[in-house]
This record gives structure tokens, C-alpha cells and sequence, in this order.
């Protein structure tokens, strides 16, 4: 489990298709803290990490995850910087909201302007998870705990303050780029709930 608070920026080191993609990360984490078998959540991907050194680590991608976030769609590069946050300890301050690392599709920027020093992204979601998204409540994209402002249709807007964009990889967010889209877990729930006519 994590919370969506972003608490490094990792950096692609190495990229290499092994049957899975295996992938480098380095990072500003202590690794000498950090277990083999540990989970990072790699911009909202929980990764199990399988060898590390001083200042990285390396994680395998199955095909699956691969086909249901954006490192399939739009691909690792070396260099590319991704958000990461290490697994929720008992006792650990939950600033966000809940968030599995179990990414539920790709959104995209179809839109992102200035508002004063915030930056205003809107998002697009794939059809079957746009009815899981509703105005002021929480999802997670690229791992981050964000807000939802207001919805239309598939659409929905985000305001990010200067101090997300500086402490996350948001700020070098871009129209037409692919995101890792969480949904809310109570959201998906409460969503059944009203199926079976529960609510």
C-alpha cells in the first residue's frame, strides 16, 4: 500500500527486454534500507525490487503490467525521471489517500495551461474507469495523490501548486502524455455497492 506522496525522483538508468523489460532506477533513497523483495511504486507502478546497489535499484515488468500502463504504451527512456514512493509502514503519516500501485488504465493530458503559478492539466479516461472518477474526490496518476476539480464526460481537471510540480515529475508534464491511472478504491466500491442496488 502507499499513500500517493511522492518522496523521490528516480531516474532510468537502463532499459533491457529479458522477456520481461528489466529496468535500472536510480534514486536518492538509502539502499542499504531497502530489501530485496521490497515495493516501490515507479510513477504509481508497484515494482518489486530484485538487485540493487548504492544509489539504484532494478525492478522486472511483466508483459502484464506492461499492456495495462504506460511503460507499454509509451515506453521507458533512459534518463526519463518517474515518481516514486516506498510501501506504507504501519505508523507512517497517510497524507494522500489509499493507493494499491495496481494501476487501472492510461489517461491522457489532452490539455495543460498556466493559472497564475499552478498549472491546470485536464485528463482524458478511458471510458470503462471515467464513472469512477468524481469532483473533489482523490485519484492516483503517475503514483501521485491528486484531487479531481471538476468532471465532463470522460474529462476531468487537475490543479497542480508549485510545490507538486517541483517535488514531482509533474512539472514536466506535456499535452498528449500518457499517465498511469488509479482509481479511487472506495470509488470502485461504492460503485458495486449501487450495481447490486446496495446503495
Amino acid at each position: 500500500m502507499f499513500t500517493g506522496i511522492i518522496t523521490d525522483i528516480g531516474t532510468v538508468r537502463g532499459v533491457e527486454m529479458r522477456g520481461d523489460m528489466r529496468a535500472r532506477i536510480g534514486c536518492g533513497y538509502d539502499m542499504a534500507g531497502v530489501d530485496l523483495g521490497a515495493s516501490i511504486a515507479c510513477d504509481g507502478v508497484c515494482l518489486t525490487v530484485i538487485a540493487k546497489g548504492e544509489d539504484w535499484f532494478e525492478v522486472d515488468i511483466s508483459a502484464e503490467t506492461l499492456s495495462k500502463t504506460s511503460i507499454g504504451s509509451a515506453g521507458w527512456s533512459v534518463g526519463q525521471r518517474l515518481n516514486l514512493e516506498r510501501a506504507l509502514r504501519v505508523g507512517d503519516e497517510l497524507g494522500g489517500h489509499i493507493v494499491s500501485g495496481h494501476v487501472d488504465g492510461v489517461a491522457r493530458i489532452v490539455s495543460a495551461a498556466r493559472e497564475g503559478d499552478s498549472l491546470r492539466l485536464v485528463f482524458e479516461a478511458p471510458a470503462e474507469l471515467a464513472r469512477f472518477v468524481a469532483p473533489k474526490g482523490s485519484v492516483a496518476l503517475n503514483g501521485t495523490s491528486l484531487t479531481v476539480n471538476e468532471v465532463e464526460g470522460r474529462r476531468f481537471g487537475i490543479n497542480l501548486i508549485p510545490h507538486t510540480q517541483t517535488v514531482t515529475t509533474w512539472g514536466d508534464a506535456a499535452e498528449g502524455d500518457a499517465v498511469n491511472l488509479e482509481i479511487d478504491t472506495l470509488a470502485r466500491y461504492v460503485a458495486r455497492l449501487a450495481e447490486a442496488g446496495a446503495v
